[in-house]
């Protein structure tokens, strides 16, 4: 990149920002392109590029899990000495960069980007010792029970109860919107133990079996056609105190800092794949403002990379002290927007530059072997899909509004 890219066009011509990898990245790079050539088949990568949502199918993805695992790759922003690779930041933003460009499914982040995190930084050594292992194995598969009917966004609303019966709590309410429950093996939830203090400090965060007697799972359909969301009821569950993370009535502490790892979520190089399909027929359009939108979201797509890659590399020095910091949530919340509302950007541009063609789509021509009976452009089969399912997208892991919130909170003293 020139100096003059940046605004100061009369530098020397030989003034110039190297932007090339070291050798060493390379080789990294060509390593992993290497492994993903060798084990990711024709079904996989078909399997990947059919799912909406913030993961693929549970059972591709799971078996692409189980590969990475095999390989020490399941986790990469984890430390070694949990099961991670220790790679760098810039050795995990070319995985990420890599797994999009291969067209790999989407693994579940409730358990390898979320509650594992959370572990090691606010787990006990007992609930590290066990769950981790088996979170990187898939052998236990978590959703999240944070939501309820009533209370979304306004998380400290919530009114799951958990009351305390010698050395269990038992669990009654109901949790809403609950991804991928339907398969889970295990949640992890925010339960009321404490009506008589301020909301926040009355909450405490509890590691469910999903198999214990009292759950149901009710499926909920969505605007895509897909089932990946679920109501999930609680009728006098006994939970073990012992699956207590953090102290009780402590719960808000860990569910920041788990939000924190959530709205921190690598969305670049998905948005920049998305965004290399859809290029060629925008520009093939010859249309000036839908090519001068793909432009300017370029722009939008360079700046959340940077963004992300540097609040990741603040996200995996806290794990490598597997200490807990207050979470910068104004930094998360800035990451979750800007990667939401592109994500809706690019959905639309996608919808646009389709035009009717887009209309084609139906839930069927995503199903397995279907997509040589769909007509039209490939991207017709996920444009409308992907549409419909992202608009969620700004909703789910706390409302951008929210987030706007809690930047203004930080910066405005509002």
């Amino acid at each position: 990149m020139r100096g003059a890219a940046l605004g100061t066009p009369d530098r020397a011509e030989e003034d110039v920002m190297d932007m090339s990898f070291p050798p060493e990245i390379e080789n990294f790079r060509q390593e992993v392109r290497s492994f993903f050539e060798a084990h990711l088949d024709a079904a996989l990568v078909q399997a990947g590029s059919l799912s909406t949502g913030i993961c693929s199918d549970y059972a591709p993805a799971m078996a692409w899990q189980k590969i990475l695992h095999q390989q020490g790759w399941a986790a990469p922003h984890w430390p070694q000495a949990y099961g991670g690779t220790g790679w760098d930041p810039l050795r995990r933003y070319i995985f990420t960069s890599e797994s999009a460009r291969a067209g790999a499914p989407r693994l579940a982040p409730m358990g390898l980007g979320m509650i594992g995190p959370t572990l090691i930084v606010h787990g006990s050594q007992a609930q590290k010792d066990y769950y981790l292992p088996r979170i990187l194995s898939g052998d236990d598969f978590w959703c999240q029970g944070y939501s309820e009917p009533g209370s979304g966004s306004d998380l400290a609303s919530l009114s799951c109860r958990a009351e305390r019966d010698g050395d269990d709590y038992i669990v009654s309410g109901t949790k809403i919107w609950t991804t991928m429950a339907h398969h889970a093996n295990m949640i992890f939830a925010l339960v009321r133990t404490d009506t008589t203090v301020k909301p926040q400090k009355g909450i405490s965060f509890l590691l469910i079996d999903m198999t214990s007697p009292g759950i149901e799972v009710r499926p909920i359909i969505t605007l895509s056609g897909d089932h990946e969301v679920n109501q999930v009821f609680f009728d006098g569950v006994r939970v073990p105190v012992a699956n207590l993370v953090g102290a009780e009535n402590d719960g808000w502490t860990v569910a920041k800092a788990l939000l924190a790892f959530e709205r921190s979520a690598a969305y670049a190089a998905r948005l920049r794949e998305k965004r290399d399909r859809i290029a060629a027929l925008v520009i093939s359009l010859g249309d000036p403002d839908l090519t001068g939108r793909l432009s300017e979201l370029d722009v939008r797509l360079d700046a959340l990379e940077t963004s992300e890659f540097r609040i990741q590399a603040a996200h995996a020095a806290e794990l490598a002290g597997h200490t807990a910091q207050q979470p910068d949530l104004s930094a998360s919340a800035r990451l979750k927007i800007s990667g939401t509302e592109l994500q809706q950007a690019f959905d639309t541009l996608t919808i646009e530059a389709l035009g009717h063609q887009g209309l084609r789509w139906t839930a069927q021509a995503r199903a397995q072997g279907a997509l040589s009976n769909h007509a039209g452009p490939a991207l017709a089969i996920m444009g409308m899909a992907d549409y419909m399912s992202n608009r969620a997208a700004s909703v789910y892991g706390g409302s951008n509004e929210i987030q706007r919130g809690i930047i203004a909170k930080q910066y405005l003293q509002m």
